[in-house]
């Protein structure tokens, strides 16, 4: 057996949005504010996506929700919304990812995942999706652990708290400056376009 192999991963840990399900959030604005202009006006307004990241980041949705929509009031009803009705930015599974996550799971491969997610969001998504993520052996949630990818930080908490050497895991995320933290910290990692690209890898490893 090849040095190669024996330092091959032995484990998959996933990232969750846009790998295991969609993440759709221009579709939820464009249902709560369906005018371009509107819309992209409310985004730069509140600088949403920096807003957003500190709720991954681990920032409780109440307290920054209180303090944006004091500052914009006028967009209160959509932060009120952004929060209420979260679930419904994640849209289907991608395609063809449940069936790979499910022959890994029935080949014995150890499952898991380190995500970017809020943690008041994260605990009704989980609920809901809970038939799928019983595969997994554990799961890093940016929000409750207050550190955010591509922090090395939060690649060697997950790393600890999985039992896994970094060379034992191949990390799949479709952000390019995620997969090059995994890889910084000794991890394999995959950057994902695709169920049929990754399904090849998976091959390569031995893994599938």
């Amino acid at each position: 057996m090849s040095k190669r192999r024996l330092e091959g991963p032995t484990a998959v840990i996933f990232d969750v949005g846009n790998v295991l399900y969609g993440w759709d959030p221009e579709s939820f604005l464009a249902r709560q504010l369906p005018e371009d202009e509107a819309r992209l006006r409310f985004i730069e307004d509140v600088d949403l996506w920096g807003w957003h990241d500190t709720l991954d980041a681990g920032r409780p949705f109440g307290e920054a929700a209180a303090e944006i929509s004091e500052k914009f009031p006028d967009y209160a009803a959509y932060i009120s919304a952004w929060g209420e009705r979260f679930g419904e930015t994640i849209s289907d599974p991608v395609p063809g990812m449940h069936a790979v996550v499910e022959e890994l799971d029935g080949r014995g491969v150890p499952l898991f995942a380190i995500t970017n997610f809020s943690a008041d969001f994260w605990a009704p998504f989980r609920e809901r999706e809970a038939a799928f993520f019983r595969r997994f052996r554990g799961i890093v949630v940016s929000g409750e652990e207050k550190l955010l990818k591509p922090d090395p930080a939060i690649y060697y908490r997950a790393l600890h708290r999985f039992g896994l050497q970094a060379h034992e895991a191949l990390f799949v995320d479709d952000r390019k400056i995620n997969v090059e933290g995994a890889e910084a910290v000794g991890m394999h990692a995959h950057l994902f376009t695709g169920a049929e690209d990754l399904r090849r890898r998976l091959k390569a490893e031995g893994l599938l």
